[in-house]
Parts: C-alpha cells; sequence; structure tokens
C-alpha cells in the first residue's frame, strides 16, 4: 500500500500532519496513529488520483456500525419514557448525514481531508455526504487502534448535544411543560430549577433540582442544562404520579 505522502513536498506533508495532531488534540484521542487517521481523512476520489492508497471508506462502514451501538445504546439506557418507535426515531435523526455533517463541521474535519482534484473543485469539503463518512471512518479507527471505550468516549462527547437537541425537540416529551400544567392544575406555584454543574469544559455533567417553595420535587442529571431540568421535571412528575396515585401525567 502506498503512502499518501508520495508526490508531496515535505512541507505540504508537515502541514497536514501538523493539522492531524491538532485535531487528535481537540479530540483528545491521544494514542491514534497519524497513519490511521490519515487513512480516515482519504476520500475514494484521492484514491483514484493515487493508485495504491487505500480510503476511508472500511472505516466508514466500521464507524457506523459502531455509532449506532453507541447512540442506540445511550438512548435505551437515557431515555426510559420513549416507546420503540420513538427511540428509533430519534436514533435515526441522530446518525443521519445532514446531522453528522454539522458535528463535523465544527470540529473542522472538512479542512483535513484528501480530496481528489475534481472533488476539491467540485467543493467536495463541504458536501455533507463527504464530511458524515469521514466522520464515521474516525469512530471506525480510534474503535479499531484504542478499543470500543475510547471510541464510544469519543461518540458520545461529539453527539450527545444533538441527542438532547432531537430528544427535547418537536414531537417529544416536554417535561418541564408538563410539570408546570400539572402544578397549576394542582393550584401551586410555578417549579423553580437550581442547576449545578461539574467536571472539565468538554465533559460537564449539570445537576438539576426542581422545587416548589421550599419543597424539593425532584432531580436530575445530564450534559447540559436544557437536560439535566427535563430530567428533573421528570423525576418530579413521577414523584407526584406516586403520591396522587395519579399515573396520567408520569413518563409515558
Amino acid at each position: 500500500m502506498k503512502s499518501v505522502s508520495e508526490g508531496v513536498s515535505d512541507g505540504v506533508q508537515a502541514q497536514f500532519e501538523q493539522a492531524l495532531r491538532d485535531l487528535i488534540g481537540k479530540l483528545d484521542i491521544g494514542g491514534i496513529s497519524l497513519a490511521g487517521m490519515t487513512q480516515a481523512a482519504t476520500h475514494r476520489s484521492y484514491c483514484a488520483e493515487h493508485p495504491g492508497v487505500s480510503s476511508n471508506e472500511r472505516l466508514e462502514f466500521l464507524g457506523d456500525s459502531i455509532l449506532g451501538l453507541v447512540v442506540g445504546k445511550y438512548i435505551f439506557q437515557t431515555f426510559t419514557s420513549f416507546e420503540e418507535g420513538e427511540l428509533t426515531k430519534l436514533r435515526a435523526s441522530v446518525v443521519s448525514s445532514q446531522n453528522l455533517s454539522k458535528v463535523a463541521r465544527s470540529i473542522g474535519l472538512g479542512g483535513i481531508l484528501l480530496l481528489g482534484r475534481g472533488e476539491e473543485a467540485s467543493g467536495g469539503r463541504e458536501k455533507n455526504s463527504i464530511l458524515s463518512d469521514s466522520l464515521e471512518a474516525v469512530m471506525g479507527i480510534v474503535y479499531l487502534e484504542l478499543g470500543f471505550a475510547a471510541a464510544e468516549r469519543l461518540i458520545l462527547s461529539l453527539i450527545k448535544p444533538e441527542i438532547e437537541a432531537h430528544a427535547l425537540g418537536p414531537g417529544h416529551s416536554d417535561y418541564k411543560s408538563r410539570l408546570q400544567e400539572l402544578l397549576a392544575q394542582m393550584a401551586m406555584k410555578p417549579p423553580v430549577y437550581d442547576v449545578d454543574w461539574s467536571g472539565p469544559d468538554h465533559a460537564r455533567v449539570f445537576q438539576a433540582t426542581v422545587r416548589v417553595e421550599s419543597g424539593v420535587l425532584g432531580s436530575g442529571t445530564g450534559s447540559s442544562k436544557k437536560l439535566a431540568e427535563q430530567r428533573a421535571a421528570e423525576d418530579a412528575l413521577e414523584f407526584l404520579s406516586d403520591a396522587t396515585g395519579d399515573k396520567s401525567d408520569a413518563g409515558e
């Protein structure tokens, strides 16, 4: 198998390798090889112009499988009130090409891709399909070289905000609104949320409690303030349903 550096000046190769190192640092995947990351960044159009160089397509296949498993496991364990149809819809929206390409842009993945001249000229670095496939290839090489735990950590660090945004968007349960409506029906004051957080900037954990007057009704944690509050509201709904014997406002 040929090296992608064949026919490339030392200066260009050094810049490319530095860009890879910068991305490795940004993603906190120290220990990954430059060779592996290079293959993950190599589009088939580049290989067509450089016979013998391997593309990222096999890594993309593997990464797609790992991504589906990690996302499926996470949403199954996190959104316990979601039925099978809701879980399937949520997973599909999170792993869609459109969503993954947005994540890829956020980490600057397009800037390190190796593309053929034609693909480069046609704006390949901004194409959703190329960006999403390349992101899956990165997930694949992380799994191969660093193991499942490292791949899961990387995937969740990139995807959890997207999961939460889709899960708490239109069509899914808004526990905060439901709690406020229930409290109004019970002639109680509106809920108040207190939120604290811990952990480093790239892996913060938020802890929320919801109270009415001086009484705490529920608590919850999440990787965003919004999710922690929603979980606290869900916990409060379950508490109130147990206290009143009315299950209609608990998680569906």
